[in-house]
Formats: C-alpha cells, structure tokens, sequence
C-alpha cells in the first residue's frame, strides 16, 4: 500500500482550509504583468517573471522580499525554471535565455543566444544536465549546461515545427510534448535529446484525434485529420496521407523520437479548429493537462488526458497513446492572455487561473489519485475550491513544493500566496 494514499484525506483537508491572506500578498504592480511563477525545489524560494523585464525573488514563507532582477532581459520575461536548488534559468522576448546563481545575482552566469523569436519556456533534464528551450520561431534547442562558459553554452537545434506554443519533458524524459496554436499536440516517443532531427529524419506515426472512453471501440474516430499538421516537411505543405501511412516501426517496438501528431478532443469543439495555450504534464507521467481556448476566442477548457501504457508502434494503430478522462470549461476572460496552470506536487489537484481567482479542481470530490477513479467516459472535473483576491485577470498559478501553498500572478502585477487558515 502506498503510504501517500492513506495520508491524501490530510492534504485534503489543509487545501480546504486555504485561504488568502493580506499579510501574505505580495504587491508588484510596478513591474508589469506576472507571466510566470516558479518555486525552487526546495520551496525557500518564489520567482517572478515579470512583463517589464523584471524578475522578482521572495522568500515564501515569510513573504519577504529578498532581491529584484531589474534588467533580467531587455523585454518581458517569460518563464523560469530551476536546474538546482541555487541555479535557474530565465528566458524572454528578447530571444535569450539567461542563467543565475541564487549565491550571486548581481550577474547571469551566462546568456545564451540562439532563438530567433521570443522564448517562451523552458525544460531541463537532470540526467544529461541538458537545457532544452522553445520559442515562437518554432525551435525547440538543447543546450549542454555540463560545458557552460561565461560565452553561452554548446547548443544545437533539436526540433522545429510551426505555430509551437509550449513544449514539456514528462518526469523520466522518455517523451516531449509539443502543443500548437493550430491545435495539434505533438508527442516524440522513446526519446533521445542527443539526436538532432533534421526534416523527415523522425518517424511519423498516423496522426489522429485523441479519444474520449466512449470512443476507444469506435473505429469512426481512429482516422487522420483532413488537415495538414504543423510538422515541418521539406515542401513546407500539409502532411501528405502517404507522408503519414509509411512504416515507423522498428523489431519490438517504436523507434527513437517517433513523432505522433494528435488533434486533442475538445468538448464542444468537434467542427471548429482550437488554440492549446498551456501545456502541464502529471508529476508521475501518467497525464497531460491542457488549456484550451476555441478559434473563435468564445470558449476555454482544461482538459486532462491520461497516457495509455505505451505507444502506438505501426501506423495502422487503431488507438493513440492519450485518452480524453476529465475536462471543465473555463471563465472565458483575459482573452489574447496564456493562463498557466498546475499540477500540485502530488498530483491530485489542478490549479487553474479562474477570472480574477484561481479554482482548485480534483478528479473527484475526495481529491483521490488519477488512476484510482479513471472514468469509462470523459467526466468533469470538481471544483474542490474557489479562491479569489485579485482585481485583475489571474495569468498564472503554482503550488509549493514542499509546503501547502499556492502563489498567484495577475495581469495588473500583483501576486498573492494562499494557505490554510484555522
């Protein structure tokens, strides 16, 4: 029996208990928007991203300010990311990734060039100690950290497709996930970062829509889409039929960075195209947490979709690895702005960005373990609680790691901390 099971009623009920509380708001109304909140690994410290090329350092727990980062970068600041409990990294609009030591902040470390279009996150692999970054100029970029110098770092382009939004490694970084403006959500399987993939070197896998419970015996809902993916090929067009029916397997499995191209079922959005603004993944693998907004800008979901075991390793599979389990529609407010929401660390909740207010959501009303209470069909997700004490659109959100906390960031630049109050 897993210990954590028999102590969730307690993590319940101290999320129940939550609150905001002034003593704990942080005001940072002169430095633009809040686009990003990352904790260290630790939790001893908050990071800010700030929109008027500010970042911002607190210590969460006593809510004191310890340090502004008044020119991080000379446009907004995007995302941050920790590598350790003393190093992180920061990225922007200016093209460039930036890292720093807690120890030291009056300097980066280094800066690192390479992206030709606004840098909107990033993701790191413990393991190889590789620093991989996305961007709107669609390059998706590993930088060896293990050789970094005042000058940058050795780097290389991984990856590239068009319209990317956000790009995420699930926890043991056997895959990458890609999400799209144009709505498509691209998988690598078995993935190897130390392989660069040049056009058409990577293994297509049939691309399809994601399936609901209801729809896995459904052979209807197992065919490509009629539109071209966003994959990059060498005639810059719609992936062709043929492009997607070739063989990709391999003896006993799917190959290296096989690349599988989903259209991710939206409920209410079957015949109009949708955006996929943010991109989270369960801190086991076992999921993938979208947000959703339509074409038409009228409607938002977030969505959960489960990883079914493995992937589909020939063409003519008539599933694909991801399954729509849970979903709610969102407040369709801040419209032209990304919401970033969050696991919490254990993975029974969802933070999402809720109008002026986060909502705390579960897969059931005893906030139980995804794969305890998978659904036969697509269900919706509770609203375990709301939480409100912002006078702006609310664009991010992040829980503590080690303590039951959640920090807020709003368009007008204030951030607030949440937690139980008795």
């Amino acid at each position: 029996v897993d210990p954590a099971r028999d102590t969730f009623g307690a993590m319940t009920g101290l999320y129940a208990a939550i609150q905001p509380a002034d003593s704990v708001s942080l005001s940072t109304r002169t430095h633009g928007a809040v686009f990003n909140l990352e904790y260290s690994p630790d939790g001893s410290v908050l990071t800010v991203a700030c929109e008027q090329t500010e970042v911002l350092l607190f210590d969460p727990i006593s809510s004191k300010h310890i340090k502004t980062l008044s020119e991080a970068h000379e446009d907004c600041v995007n995302n941050i990311r920790f590598l350790d409990n003393r190093l992180f990294a920061t990225c922007s609009d200016d093209t460039t990734i930036a890292l720093w030591d807690l120890r030291k902040l009056n300097t980066k470390v280094c800066t690192l060039h390479g992206h030709t279009s606004w840098v909107k996150n990033i993701e790191y692999d413990t393991n190889t100690r590789l620093l991989v970054t996305s961007g709107f100029d669609g390059n998706v970029i590993i930088w060896d950290t293990n050789r970094c110098t005042e000058d940058g770092c050795p780097h290389k382009k991984f990856f590239h497709t068009r319209f990317l939004m956000r790009m995420r490694l699930t926890p043991d970084c056997s895959k990458m996930l890609i999400s799209t403006s144009s709505g498509y959500l691209l998988i690598l399987h078995d993935l190897d970062l130390n392989k660069s993939l040049e056009v058409g070197s990577y293994p297509i896998l049939r691309a399809r829509r994601t399936t609901s419970s209801s729809d896995i015996t459904s052979s209807g809902s197992s065919g490509p889409r009629a539109v071209g993916s966003p994959c990059h090929q060498n005639n810059s067009g719609p992936l062709s039929e043929k492009a997607l029916s070739r063989p990709s397997q391999r003896e006993g499995g799917s190959p290296r960075n096989s690349l599988e191209v989903l259209t991710p079922e939206v409920p209410g959005e079957r015949d109009r195209g949708n955006c996929i603004t943010s991109l989270q993944l369960h801190p086991k693998g076992w999921a993938t947490l979208l947000r959703c907004s339509s074409n038409t800008d009228d409607q938002e979901w977030t969505c959960v979709y489960e990883f079914q075991e493995g992937a589909p390793v020939r063409p003519v599979s008539p599933r694909c690895s991801l399954r729509l389990t849970h979903c709610i529609e969102e407040a369709n407010v801040g419209r032209g702005y990304i919401k970033e929401l969050c696991f919490s660390p254990d993975g029974r909740m969802i933070s999402s960005p809720h109008g002026f207010g986060i909502r705390l959501l579960g897969f059931d009303a005893h906030c139980s373990e995804l794969v305890d209470c998978l659904p036969r069909e697509a269900s919706p997700l509770r609203e375990i609680r709301s939480l409100y004490s912002h006078n702006d659109v609310v664009l991010t959100t992040k829980f503590s790691p080690t303590h039951c906390q959640i920090a807020s960031g709003c368009l007008s630049g204030r951030v607030s901390l949440y937690q139980p109050k008795f």
